[in-house]
């Protein structure tokens, strides 16, 4: 047996085993909390190392305990979870309406400071969040919006809006510009060019972005604890998540069902965008 073929064979062994074991890795803490969010408390407790819980004593009012409000005796996350929402796609909205048209521009305009504009973009991911918390936070008090989703909305497009047209412009370089001259031959302007080719072909890289800021709009902290910590009708789910967690009053299973609520959305938009996030579509779209 030659090397070649040796090594052919222990990959063919190795691969699933490897696969699997980086899939169980990654799988099984997810499981774990999900299981003891539907367990009762006093099941967890006389046996918390059970892998899989009996019928007899699954319990489903945990996620309703949470995601009642306050003044009926739960915690509230159905208010959260709406502001979490409002806040992560107003941020998504805004920052591709954004990111778009200027990593265009950047990608395909000719103009002074073109070429060191990129890192011009990525020097805001230099200085940590914290040292912008203070001025933030007495600007926001002066102008009457801290307490607001408004107030972190506009927060979380500023952070993520450099590092979006960097991301897109990246991917408005690899399609051919050949494409877009045919396109004007044909009579096109040059928007009329970029929302007829280059948009099309630049979907999983807004759908892969979108993703990207969605997850850093809905897990966000620092903020939204700075901005929102006084009025509670307005907690995101990380705030709320973070009450649980910091109350001994909240039994396991609840701040468990409450870690489910704050994942579950960020696996849905994954397994949503999964045929765009697969690879892009400009492969073979120029010939010769």
């Amino acid at each position: 047996m030659s090397r070649d073929q040796l090594e052919r064979r222990a990959l063919r062994v190795l691969r699933p085993v490897v696969i699997g074991l980086l899939v169980l890795a990654a799988a099984f803490p997810f499981y774990y909390m999900l299981m003891l969010s539907f367990r009762s408390l006093g099941g967890v407790l006389a046996n918390p190392g059970a892998l899989w819980p009996n019928l007899d004593e699954l319990n489903f009012t945990t996620y309703i305990d949470v995601l009642k409000s306050q003044s009926d005796g739960g915690q509230g996350f159905l208010r959260f979870i709406r502001n979490s929402g409002l806040v992560a796609l107003g941020t998504v909205a805004i920052t591709l309406f954004v990111a778009i048209p200027g990593a265009y521009a950047v990608s395909r305009l000719e103009f002074f400071g073109r070429r060191q504009i990129g890192a011009l973009f990525l020097s805001v991911y230099f200085f940590p969040a914290i040292l912008l918390a203070i001025p933030l936070f007495v600007f926001f008090t002066r102008v009457g919006l801290r307490g607001s989703l408004v107030a972190l909305l506009i927060v979380y497009v500023a952070q993520v809006a450099a590092v979006s047209i960097y991301m897109l412009r990246n991917y408005f370089d690899t399609i051919p510009a050949s494409l877009e001259e045919a396109a004007a031959v044909d009579g096109c302007t040059r928007l009329q060019a970029m929302r007829k080719v280059s948009l099309p072909l630049a979907l999983p890289a807004i759908a892969s972005n979108a993703l990207f800021i969605f997850m850093i709009a809905w897990n966000e902290f620092l903020f939204a604890l700075l901005f929102l910590v006084e009025r509670r009708d307005n907690w995101t789910v990380s705030l709320g998540l973070a009450q649980l967690s910091g109350s001994i009053e909240v039994p396991t299973t609840v701040l468990m069902a409450g870690s489910v609520i704050l994942t579950l959305p960020i696996i849905v938009m994954f397994f949503l965008s999964e045929k765009w996030l697969a690879g892009g579509l400009t492969a073979g779209a120029e010939k010769g």
